[in-house]
Parts: C-alpha cells; structure tokens; sequence
C-alpha cells in the first residue's frame, strides 16, 4: 500500500490530502469509492495518476482532469488548463499576478465548476518575473487566450517543465559573464529539446532601505546584516551566495523578488537580493551588481501550439517591446529572439 510504504498514518494522509481520516479509512477498507476530487487529491499526494492509483477499472476519478499540486486547505477555489494531453486543475494563487476569474471551487471533496472554463485557451507558466502580470494582461488582451503565471524560482520551475506540470518555465541564470547559463540549467533540468524565448536583459541587485546609501555591494556585505534571502536554487539566491563568499548569512529565505523587496521595506531585513523593478516599486535604494537574461522555457514538441505561438508573437511585436522597455531595470533589444536547444547544443557549449 502506497501509504504505508511512505510511513504514513491515515490520518496524516487525510491531512496532506485535505479529507478526513474516516474517508481514507473506507476507502482503503473498499467501503467506499471516492468522489472525483477526493480521487484527484490522493493522487496529487502520491504523485502518480489516478488510473495508476485505482486502476483504470475503477469508478474513482472518472473525469480526466487531476492536480497539477496538492490544495493546500480543505477548501481552495482553482483554474484548469490543458497541458500537453492532460487536463490539468490548479489552486488559485498570486492573484496579483492573475486577476482572471477562477473556474470552480474545491470544497468538502467536491468539485463545484462555476463558469464554463476553456482548459485549451489557457497557458500556464511558472516564473518568478514580478513584472509577469502586465505579461498576462497584454497575453489576454492581443489573443484571446489566458496566461496563468505561478511564481516560481528557476530550478523549481524548470522541475514543473520536466513534469509536465506547466507549458512554459521562467529562468534568469544568463550573466554577461556566463551567457550560456539558461541553456545549460534548461538542458539539465528539463533534459529534452527545447525552446529559449528571451523577454529581457534585467539589472539584479541589492535591495536597501531608502535611506541606505551604500555605493558598493561589497561594502553591504561586510556589514553583517539581516538578509531577505530567496530559496536555494533560484538565481537571485545564487548572488547572493556568491556575493557572502564565506560569510555567515543571517536572515530567512522568503519567496519572490517582491517579498524580498517588502522584507526590507518593512524593516525586519537589512538588505535581500532582488531585481530593481522590484526594489523601485517598493520604494527602496538600490545597488546593481549584475545584468542577468530573462527568458522563458517550453519544448519544443509545443512550439506549433496556438497558445505558443500567440505568446511569441507577442514579444515579438513592437508594443509589448516597448512596455517591457519602459519598466525599471528591463532592456528589450533582444526580446522575442529564440535559441533552439538540443543535445548538440550544449556540446559546442562546453567546447
């Protein structure tokens, strides 16, 4: 039984999967078939489908659609978008960066639909690019289609890719020194041929309080303060850990460039990695210490996709370039221009 090769109680099971133990009971005693949404989520815990979990035979999770994650209350409202073959349903999250209405709600083990959701029309991108609403607002407005944005950092999102969680990941590794990095992490975190669509060149640096005027990060990081760290694995948290070198890092790791900028402005971190448009919003003071590459990662078994095409077209045109150019900190000279990547591809790379 899954559950008990993972060491786990019914009730803890119930809590990771938001039922109640009593249901978990039944169901593993045959006493019950599960409801499709009780269905979906065992099967989000358990990271496998539900035909794999039940059996193709069984009556549990009839309809197609499954948890691209696990909700994380009893209770969520949700999005549901098509990705690859699969119908995909998604807990509603940053709606700052979403304004779009959600499809349904979650409660009780029950699936409640509200308005007539279009999974087709729907593209879903993990990114941690705080500038990515105005993206899905301009996506929505010039296609017809949405553009669902989940705030992730690069590896995290580039492992969402290789699931077949998400159609597009966000990563900004690219330096000017090392521009080679978004292939090399694409290439070895989601492994297959893919698609590099470059959105823009960005400025990162050191996010300090308004009236912190420190002229170089160097000099910051001497001062043993209380960081606003991103998660490991997140380009942002790898500055930071080249700019400590062997310093003691004091602080907690908080999610987003603009939770790292909100950090500081509240007064709880001294200084956090972020990006300037991020640090400008927040009123902040900023010190740049490298230019990074933003672009975004598909394969390219989707690069014919209307929902993929409609989104090149986009940075392609003249009017979303120029509003990316007009933001804090983004330069749009090579927006829209995209790398073919391939196992040759980081061959002559590495040459």
């Amino acid at each position: 039984m899954r559950r008990e090769v993972r060491g786990w109680s019914q009730a803890e099971l119930a809590q990771r999967a938001g039922i109640s133990r009593a249901a978990i009971s039944a169901i593993e005693g045959e006493r019950l078939s599960p409801s499709v949404a009780t269905a979906l989520a065992l099967g989000a815990v358990f990271e496998c489908s539900v035909e794999e979990l039940f059996g193709r035979g069984s009556r549990a999770g009839s309809s197609q659609a499954e948890w691209a994650w696990v909700p994380r209350g009893e209770a969520c409202r949700y999005w549901e978008a098509s990705v690859g073959s699969q119908r995909r349903l998604y807990p509603v999250e940053a709606v700052s960066l979403n304004p779009t209405p959600h499809d349904g709600i979650w409660e009780g083990g029950v699936l409640r639909q509200g308005a007539a959701a279009k999974p087709e029309a729907t593209l879903v991108m993990a990114c941690c690019d705080p500038a990515a609403g105005l993206l899905a607002a301009e996506y929505g407005r010039a296609s017809g289609y949405r553009l669902l944005v989940f705030p992730r950092g690069g590896r995290a999102a580039l492992e969402l890719l290789r699931r077949g969680l998400v159609h597009v990941a966000g990563l900004h590794y690219s330096t000017e020194e090392k521009p080679e990095r978004n292939a090399e992490m694409a290439q070895a975190h989601f492994g297959g041929e893919a698609r590099l669509l470059r959105v823009a060149k960005w400025e990162e640096g050191l996010a300090l309080a308004a009236d912190d005027r420190s002229r170089s990060a160097e000099s910051v990081a001497r001062r043993g303060l209380r960081w606003a760290a991103r998660e490991r694995g997140s380009a942002a948290r790898e500055c930071l850990d080249e700019l400590m070198g062997s310093r003691r890092l004091s602080g907690r790791e908080v999610n987003g460039h603009g939770a790292v900028a909100e950090a500081v402005r509240a007064g709880w971190a001294g200084a956090g990695v972020c990006v300037r448009f991020s640090a400008e919003e927040a009123g902040l003071n900023f010190l740049p210490v490298r230019t990074e590459a933003l672009d975004l990662c598909f394969p390219a078994a989707i690069r014919h996709d209307p929902r993929i095409q409609a989104l090149v077209r986009l940075l392609q045109g003249r009017a979303c370039r120029r509003l990316i150019s007009e933001l804090p900190g983004y330069e749009a000279r090579e927006t829209g221009e995209i790398m073919a990547l391939t196992s040759e591809t980081t061959k002559e790379q590495k040459r």
